[in-house]
């Protein structure tokens, strides 16, 4: 009840009548991130920029539990599946089923029994049981691998069946289309989805030392979504330039016909 942040589910209240045990939540209508990446039941694929949104949106409502909260929190389940989506789609995070909060101000961790989802989880956390915020750093890496690939995490038809090991071996050929999701239609500013790509993989760096903070993801994030926008804009101006050039030739071409 002390967490609010909007990007993040509010927790509306409680039930606790003999055998009646709940937890009620806002209702986000837009289901999760994972269903409008594949489009099942019915759901819209979003497009790129919605997608950069999507994951500023996110972050930030990390951001918050790990330097905005007192105590911070550690998520410990960041994935797209607990990512929602409501009227607007603007990104909720959800479910804290699994989340830990720093008692001692002083505490870089919490030393803690493993918890989490396979793909997601962060490995220097699964081998030394030592939890910190960059264990959800590396989860959310996982999370924007998705958003950029529409791959499973983990798929054992690939060479490489983790969805990091396969990204990193793909765009060796220097070709960020090898990775991207094809429902995208290449519809995406180049720029921005290697800058997205750098920083995912940056997340999930097996050395939490060499992850970046989740207020440096944010930043680079919303810098993602500026190049993104700035693309647009400047092709939607180059489309509305030939649209006036074909108005011009066709006044000049009624002018010549007139004089004849």
């Amino acid at each position: 009840m002390r967490v609010h942040h909007t990007n993040l589910v509010n927790l509306v209240g409680y039930c606790n009548e003999g055998d009646h045990l709940a937890l009620i939540y806002e209702f986000v209508p837009n289901g999760d991130l994972r269903q409008h990446m594949s489009g099942k039941g019915g759901r819209s694929i979003i497009n790129w920029g919605i997608r950069l949104r999507i994951a500023v949106e996110a972050a930030s409502g990390l951001e918050y539990l790990h330097i905005g909260c007192i105590p911070p929190m550690v998520h410990r389940d960041v994935k797209t599946t607990n990512i929602l989506l409501d009227e607007q789609f603007k990104a909720k995070l959800a479910d804290f089923g699994l989340s830990r909060s720093f008692p001692v101000v002083d505490e870089s961790h919490v030393s803690t029994m493993v918890a989490g989802t396979p793909g997601y989880l962060d490995p220097e956390y699964y081998r030394t049981n030592r939890l910190t915020e960059k264990s959800d750093v590396y989860s959310f890496g996982i999370v924007l691998l998705e958003m950029i690939t529409n791959q499973p995490v983990i798929d054992q038809s690939r060479e490489k069946s983790h969805i990091t090991e396969w990204a990193g071996f793909e765009v060796n050929s220097g070709d960020i289309r090898s990775i991207m999701d094809p429902n995208l239609q290449e519809d995406y500013d180049s720029d921005s989805a290697w800058r997205t790509f750098d920083l995912a993989m940056s997340c999930a760096n097996p050395s939490s030392k060499r992850r970046p903070s989740m207020f440096q993801v944010v930043v680079e994030l919303k810098e993602c979504l500026a190049s993104e926008k700035s693309s647009r804009n400047m092709s939607r101006g180059i489309m509305d330039s030939h649209r006036s050039d074909e108005v011009t030739v066709l006044v000049d071409t009624e002018m010549f016909l007139v004089a004849r």
